[in-house]
């Protein structure tokens, strides 16, 4: 089975690795100022391209990557979720973005309760962290309806660094607590 045949379902979400044809929502997507507000800023096409082929090889060479995150009653992308560890990350991370006309429909706990179970049950990790600008309090909402809370504060490596960032999260232990009391 290839990597690509994964993919995880929520009751409204398919999750599953990015393939070329999401790349034009991907770049709508990168190009929205309000999306990127958060995210580094709107993004050209060229950076765009390079995001969306760097997530593709990261599913490649390592296994994870975030998720593109399809809606199942319409069959549309509406934004990427998931595992992310690039190189000088301050931990194993659990992000989300969703485009701007699927906000305030719950899809970004959704989809990262099923791409958190995936990465502490597939992946093993110890502890899942969400890195979120300090000014960003709809991410602050969704990690706390995840259960997580603020670690510390910290730096993302180049070409973020220089600028705080909230560190959010916890650990297996915790996350295996709450969801038995949910089930």
């Amino acid at each position: 089975m290839s990597i690509f045949d994964l993919q995880l379902e929520t009751e409204r979400l398919i999750l599953r690795p990015p393939r070329a044809e999401d790349f034009d929502d991907f770049l709508r997507f990168c190009s929205d100022p309000e999306v990127m507000q958060h995210l580094g800023g709107v993004q050209a096409p060229s950076q765009a391209w390079r995001s969306f082929s760097c997530l593709v090889g990261s599913w490649h060479l390592y296994g994870f990557s975030m998720f593109s995150v399809i809606e199942k009653s319409s069959g549309e992308w509406v934004g990427r979720m998931g595992p992310w560890q690039p190189l000088d990350w301050p931990g194993t991370q659990v992000g989300w973005s969703i485009r701007r006309e699927s906000w305030g429909k719950g899809y970004a706990p959704e989809a990262a309760v099923a791409s958190m179970d995936w990465a502490f049950d597939t992946l093993g990790w110890e502890e899942i962290i969400h890195t979120i600008d300090a000014a960003n309090e709809n991410s602050k909402v969704v990690a706390r309806k995840l259960g997580s809370s603020l670690l510390r504060m910290g730096e993302l490596p180049p070409p973020h660094a220089g600028k705080p960032i909230e560190i959010w999260g916890q650990s297996r232990q915790q996350w295996q607590q709450r969801r038995a009391t949910q089930r």
